[in-house]
């Protein structure tokens, strides 16, 4: 199964208003970064593993886990003139940007950049690669085992879904 880290600022979507939204379940909007659409269209499927990333703002880190709970369909912030995310390129015949679902599984403690950082056992980890601005990012098996037993105190999440 595949797992993913994926940033939301919490201003516009934290772990608790995904735990607060009717179903637990929020359309991933706005992503504009060609492969983190990718990601979305030709790898992500539902059931796949989501570490929940508060970013942009005091403390960013991992706030909770998720699911993909939907497959890829256009963003229709895309269409909307009125909307930040509006791409005047963009038509409902050819839509450039996509979005999944997203659903709350738990809310965990703050696991913050620090600390990732701080593990040997993440070195490689996309999201702390210098440079990275990417809004998903992958997550190696290792990595999300780890993670979820430091947050959860397990060593896999076998029944998280």
């Amino acid at each position: 199964m595949p797992y993913w880290l994926m940033k939301s600022e919490p201003a516009d979507c934290s772990i608790d208003d995904l735990a607060a939204r009717p179903g637990q379940t929020v359309p991933w909007y706005g992503v504009r970064n060609y492969q983190a659409r990718n990601f979305m269209r030709d790898a992500m499927q539902v059931g796949d593993g989501v570490l929940f990333y508060h970013s942009g703002c005091a403390e960013p880190g991992i706030a909770g886990i998720a699911r993909v709970a939907g497959s890829a369909y256009p963003d229709a912030t895309q269409f909307d003139p009125a909307s930040p995310y509006f791409d005047a390129k963009a038509t409902p015949e050819a839509p450039r940007w996509l979005h999944v679902d997203v659903q709350f599984v738990q809310k965990t403690r703050l696991m913050g950049l620090p600390e990732l950082r701080s593990h040997p056992e993440l070195a490689n980890m996309r999201v702390l690669a210098r440079g990275n601005r990417l809004s998903i990012t992958p997550v190696e098996p290792a990595e999300w085992r780890f993670i979820v037993g430091q947050l959860l105190g397990a060593n896999d999440l076998q029944d998280w879904k």
